[in-house]
């Protein structure tokens, strides 16, 4: 079964290896969305949304909102987000990470060897 929650961070970064306006200091309001991936259990649930919940604030949420996301990373385009999210949450059963840096434009990772 797969499960997934969503969530939300404001964030500031800039591309400093790009040419053209993602190069100059902005900010999104990013979507994030988590999918793990786990057996139901006997209880009739799979993965508890709380426990997701609780996990992507302390390791993700907590470091990405509100934040220079040049400091936390470099370049930090959509991609590479989703890739230190993927890192962050080292020990869940991640099937996915999405990252949305607007309405309509989202990459998804699926862990090592996505990167293509």
């Amino acid at each position: 079964m797969r499960v997934s929650r969503e969530f939300t961070f404001s964030g500031a970064h800039r591309l400093p290896e790009y040419r053209g306006k993602c190069e100059r200091l902005h900010g999104h309001t990013w979507r994030l969305r988590v999918t793990v991936r786990a057996p139901v259990q006997p209880h009739g649930i799979a993965f508890d949304f709380a426990e997701l919940d609780r996990v992507v604030g302390e390791r993700v949420l907590s470091a990405l909102d509100h934040s220079d996301l040049n400091a936390l990373m470099p370049d930090p385009s959509a991609e590479r987000i989703a890739q230190w999210v993927w890192r962050a949450l080292a020990g869940l059963p991640l099937e996915e990470v999405r990252v949305w840096e607007s309405e309509r434009c989202f990459v998804a990772y699926r862990g090592e060897g996505d990167d293509a």
